[in-house]
């Protein structure tokens, strides 16, 4: 017996030497000498082969495991262990390796670099398809281990690299362009960086097949980019979060880049596509010169600039230059002292205008028709609005409750129709009745008093989030009452009306008189 449990002993030694100790490794080990006992998630134990399959399929089948189940599976079966020193889809993190996740960020750091180490040690660094290095959760470690990590990993014929080095470190990492240098970036599908720095130069290798670029925290410059962007023909999708270093973004005539996507790069102060084809376009910051090359393929274009005063006049006098033949429009703002101008053109092919007003104080929002009036063939409209504490001139107190009447406009296209955070504001009482008044094509109308709040039917919690206070409620009762007194009797009887209001069940509410 002694004998036998010795034996045992150094078999589950060499299969934690031999898959690197990934996960339940162990305990999975301890399993398959067993004999004649079948594991409750396998229908293999230790010298029994899986079906009768060619080898191929059995490699394809533990492909598209798990990290921990190819670990497991490579245990109990001859085949799929032999397939493991070419394993393609290696992900690390303190998840995937079944790393305790009360230890300490030291012991979790430890443990990661160990593992990794044995698994990447007894991989052959062929075959890998996708090399995902998730170090969020780590302490301050070594780079040189990462440095390790990829030459072995990052060879020709991966398709995706995403690294994510520590939240807390000493240093910033430092990505190695080489890596992408010597026949590995041809086949790079997918690139996502985070928090090192990139120092692309003009020496860098064809990223012939990188169609998919997300960039989170890195520090590179606008010039660094182009040189990346140039070597990358096949680049559709483009994503740069939070890449504060970048001042000018210029992207080259890539025949197939699409999506673009630029949130909060705070010293960016151009933005320059010569792509002929791009067809959406996301900005969030604060806004320079754009210029889109005149492309007449944007048809999707989202603008939030919470930051700067009298962006929708910005927005009045330049969009049409920007995306004349855009489809999908949304745009925000939180700083306005002059009202909306009339728009010099038409955006004739606008279909659906989404606007964002965030604490505007004393803005008329009657004003906001200049955008109607320029979208002939506009079939959708939300409004949403949120105020931090009302500043505006209710249409329920006052020397006077007529409503100013404009010219008349016919929406003829316009079929929906969403306020979200409709309040008792006389401008936006009007603008409302305004719209009722010139849409004949309306089906459904939505006045949502309880502006951003999610309710209750929504949330896990089962209750409303966050809870309305007070003054929102006192001020969504003057808007159900506004409602009543100006809007309902200006609906017809074909278009479906919604109100919401506080709900009764988080909130306790009492109607106004």
């Amino acid at each position: 017996m002694r004998l036998m449990s010795r034996k045992r002993c150094r078999q589950r030694q060499r299969c934690r030497r031999r898959i690197g100790n990934c996960g339940s490794v162990a305990l999975v080990a301890k399993r398959e000498n067993l004999p004649g006992q079948k594991d409750d998630n396998y229908q293999v134990v230790r010298g029994i082969s899986p079906p009768d399959l060619p080898e191929d399929i059995l490699r394809h089948i533990h492909a598209k495991m798990t990290l921990r189940d190819a670990a497991r599976a490579a245990c109990a079966s001859h085949t799929f262990q032999r397939s493991w020193i070419c394993f393609p889809n290696l992900t690390f993190s303190p998840k995937t390796l079944g790393l305790n996740g009360n230890a300490s960020t030291d012991v979790i750091t430890r443990d990661l670099i160990s593992k990794v180490d044995q698994i990447l040690q007894n991989h052959s660094g062929i075959g890998v398809k996708t090399l995902n290095l998730d170090l969020l959760e780590c302490g301050n470690i070594d780079f040189s281990y990462v440095d390790s990590w990829l030459h072995i990993a990052v060879t020709p014929g991966i398709e995706e690299l995403i690294l994510s080095p520590p939240l807390v470190t000493f240093s910033v990492y430092n990505f190695p362009c080489s890596l992408l240098s010597n026949g590995s970036g041809n086949s790079i599908q997918y690139l996502e960086l985070g928090r090192c720095t990139l120092h692309a130069t003009v020496g860098l290798g064809c990223l012939r097949s990188l169609t998919r670029l997300h960039m989170f925290r890195v520090r590179t410059s606008g010039d660094e980019l182009w040189c990346l962007l140039s070597n990358s023909s096949a680049l559709v999708h483009l994503e740069l979060w939070y890449c504060k270093e970048i001042i000018s973004l210029k992207i080259p005539s890539l025949q197939r880049f699409r999506f673009l996507d630029v949130v909060q790069c705070d010293s960016l102060q151009e933005v320059e596509s010569n792509a002929p084809n791009l067809t959406k376009f996301r900005y969030s910051g604060l806004l320079g010169q754009i210029s889109l090359g005149g492309s007449l393929q944007v048809k999707t274009l989202r603008m939030i600039c919470p930051s700067q005063t009298n962006i929708l006049c910005w927005y009045a006098h330049n969009l049409l230059s920007i995306a004349p033949n855009v489809e999908t429009l949304t745009i925000s703002s939180s700083s306005e002292t002059v009202n909306t101008p009339m728009l010099s053109g038409k955006f004739l092919h606008l279909k659906h205008l989404e606007i964002l007003l965030v604490g505007m104080a004393a803005y008329d929002y009657l004003s906001l028709v200049s955008f109607l009036d320029a979208s002939p063939h506009l079939e959708k409209f939300v409004l949403a609005i949120k105020q931090h504490r009302m500043e505006h001139d209710s249409i329920l107190g006052g020397p006077s409750h007529d409503l100013r009447q404009i010219r008349e406009q016919r929406y003829d296209k316009l079929k929906n129709v969403k306020i979200s955070g409709f309040c008792s504001v006389k401008s936006l009482v009007e603008l409302t009745c305004h719209i009722l008044e010139n849409t004949t094509s309306l089906d459904c109308l939505t006045l949502d008093t309880t502006s951003w709040y999610l309710r209750c039917s929504v949330t896990k919690s089962s209750k409303c989030y966050p809870l309305m206070d007070r003054d929102s409620l006192v001020e969504a009762q003057k808007a159900l009452l506004a409602i009543r007194r100006y809007v309902l009797g200006k609906v017809p009887s074909m278009v479906k009306l919604n109100i919401l209001e506080p709900c009764s069940l988080c909130h306790t509410v009492e109607p106004l008189m």
